[in-house]
């Protein structure tokens, strides 16, 4: 698996790929969730401008899962990491994950955060075993406070949801 930036014509299988992923949370009783529009392709193509969107391809060259980011607070903010199914549990959204910390590494970047689902196996639970911790209300930057308002606003609080920080 090769990691690099998403070329213009892919940023439409992003989109692809998320919806594939996000399936899982019809099984779960949370449609809304799988149902979710991804972002719009001038937003992804933002990220791809400023160089903080990746792809994981295959051996074809064919993109299996991205990751986009966010920098918030002067750490690095995963927007989004979504794998496509057919390519899940094979360490691609690890991989990302790692590709993303050496990236923040390389330019003296403290952490990586993200926001996401309590009690969604393949969320808070994951995220823990890939390093990130819980953070504590009192503990959230500005930034993430910000976040969170508008992840409410958006009714992602319909379930329980989380701030997490990975140290590097």
């Amino acid at each position: 698996m090769r990691i690099r930036f998403p070329h213009v014509s892919e940023l439409p299988l992003l989109q692809d790929i998320e919806r594939a992923a996000g399936q899982r949370f019809h099984d779960i009783g949370m449609p809304e969730i799988a149902e979710d529009e991804p972002l719009p392709l001038d937003e992804l193509a933002r990220y791809r401008r400023d160089g903080r969107a990746w792809v994981a391809v295959d051996a074809a060259g064919t993109p299996v899962g991205y990751l986009i980011a966010d920098l918030v607070d002067g750490n690095f903010h995963v927007e989004q990491v979504s794998v496509h199914p057919g390519s899940a549990r094979r360490g691609v959204g690890r991989s990302l994950l790692e590709h993303l910390a050496g990236h923040a590494r390389s330019r003296q970047v403290p952490a990586l955060t993200l926001t996401t689902f309590a009690d969604v196996p393949w969320n808070a639970a994951y995220y823990t075993r890939c390093g990130f911790r819980i953070l504590a209300e009192s503990m959230l930057t500005p930034g993430l406070r910000e976040i969170r308002e508008r992840e409410a606003a958006h009714g992602l609080d319909r379930w329980p949801r989380v701030c997490m920080r990975r140290e590097l």
